[in-house]
């Protein structure tokens, strides 16, 4: 029988991408489309439509827009990440904060995604599958090659951990 490691309680080290920012801002300008895109339409076919319409058209408008301005410079100071031949360390959360430490030995599978915006922007999500009932750890915003970098090394490091990730 192992003894558990006591893993330090500290803030994750590193902070995602600075091009992080302008993907969340991207991604507040598809949900204003998807929200206030159809209201607008009415408003256009209807020449001005009701005036409940045109108030909740201005209001989505108001509330993505400032939501697009408020928001992500928030997340990026918050957002961070560090990874120790111990565990995988996460922060994320605007409103909410999560802080996730999944220790290595419990690491099953290591993915990369990259969504059109991403693609775009050169940016990335690291996610890690743990043997955890809460689901799997993500890294968001990364850049690129750090991804690709970090899903290397924690391929690596998993591999060379003793134990089934159970």
């Amino acid at each position: 029988m192992t003894a558990a490691v006591a893993l330090p309680l500290r803030p994750p080290a590193h902070q995602v991408s600075p091009r992080a920012v302008l993907w969340w801002r991207l991604r507040a300008l598809v949900t204003l489309v998807l929200l206030a895109g159809p209201q607008a339409v009415l408003l256009a076919v209807f020449g001005g439509g009701p005036g409940w319409l045109v108030a909740t058209a201005l209001a989505t408008t108001a509330v993505v827009a400032a939501y697009a301005v408020a928001v992500p410079p928030l997340l990026y100071r918050i957002h961070r990440w560090e990874v120790t031949p111990e565990a995988v360390y996460t922060l994320s959360g605007w409103l909410v904060r999560e802080w996730r430490i999944a220790p290595i030995s419990r690491v099953q599978t290591v993915d990369t995604q990259h969504g059109p915006i991403e693609q775009l922007l050169r940016l990335a999500t690291v996610t890690v599958t743990t043997a955890s009932a809460r689901g799997p750890v993500r890294i968001r915003g990364l850049d690129q090659d750090a991804a690709a970098e970090l899903a290397r090394t924690l391929t690596e490091t998993t591999q060379a951990t003793p134990g089934d990730a159970t």
